[in-house]
């Protein structure tokens, strides 16, 4: 398949979506609107919506069926970013080749802004309920699994683990408990919701979410190598935070090599997995290949 016409059809299905659930109109909240709207559409590569909406597809459901998840998910990354630009976290200027939203607008109104992408988030997950008629329980469910996995015990776990490591070293295992829970777990969920409102079974459910967990991990694997290898036009940002800010990575605790290493063979592993669900998995297939050449 060609991948990239896949993304930039997917991406474009994506970013209409999300114009849909927040336009820009002038009232009382314009300005964290604004906000809300520039670090939205900032040029993301909307991978979590995608990463959805074709889980939904590989068990035989329809991407419009489980946009208003997709859009979330996107959502709640953004927000995620947002805060972690801000100089009590990780103090970046650039993102994407933008100024960060507290360097665009202001500390306050950025923190604002994230704020308020997370709780749209939410609404919008809630305000799908007519879609699912019949189905409310596998919505609520999805609606508990995205939670969890953007709170603390997720993302926002995983984002105060990788803030107490920075500076000391940590064990193999300490690092992939921050990336499971910093990066990954919003990647699988974007996987497994995909699969539950998709309609697909609990064994599909099952394999797409251990997927999903290869994913994840490849994912921050190839983060950090950037952070090391990458440059700055392609990225978007300037590499070299990571080592700037002492933070615990797979190249600083197992070196480059072995690092590409290890994400080649978690990601084979993750392919391997989707081999039941045959050509409708192909897709999920060539974005897991796709993260281990990545270059932004």
């Amino acid at each position: 398949m060609d991948l990239k016409a896949y993304l930039a059809e997917r991406r474009d299905l994506v970013n209409r979506a999300l114009e849909g659930y927040l336009p820009r109109v002038r009232g009382p909240a314009f300005r964290v609107m604004e906000a809300m709207h520039y670090s939205l559409f900032a040029g993301g590569k909307r991978l979590r919506p995608i990463l959805c909406l074709a889980a939904a597809e590989a068990v035989g459901g329809n991407a419009s069926e489980v946009m208003p998840a997709a859009c979330a998910l996107e959502m709640i990354h953004t927000y995620s970013l947002i805060h972690d630009d801000l100089p009590a976290m990780d103090d970046d200027d650039l993102r994407r080749g933008r100024l960060t939203c507290h360097k665009q607008f202001d500390e306050a109104t950025a923190i604002l802004a994230g704020d308020g992408l997370l709780t749209e988030a939410f609404r919008i997950l809630a305000d799908a309920a007519p879609r699912y008629e019949g189905r409310e329980s596998v919505l609520l469910e999805v609606i508990q699994l995205v939670a969890a996995a953007a709170g603390y015990q997720g993302m926002v776990g995983g984002q105060m683990l990788d803030l107490l490591a920075e500076g000391r070293e940590v064990t193999f295992k300490e690092l992939e408990t921050i990336h499971r829970l910093k990066t990954g777990a919003l990647l699988t969920a974007a996987v497994r919701a995909g699969a539950l409102l998709g309609g697909g079974s609990r064994s599909e459910v099952a394999l797409l979410t251990a997927y999903g967990e290869k994913l994840g991990l490849t994912f921050q694997i190839t983060d950090d190598l950037l952070d090391v290898e990458g440059n700055a036009a392609e990225m978007g940002k300037t590499p070299g935070g990571d080592a700037r800010r002492r933070k615990a990575t797979y190249p600083g605790l197992l070196g480059a090599h072995k690092s590409r290493e290890w994400a080649s063979r978690l990601m084979t592993e993750g392919i391997r997995l989707l081999a039941p669900l045959g050509a409708k998995a192909e897709p999920l297939r060539e974005i897991g290949r796709y993260l281990l050449v990545r270059r932004s």
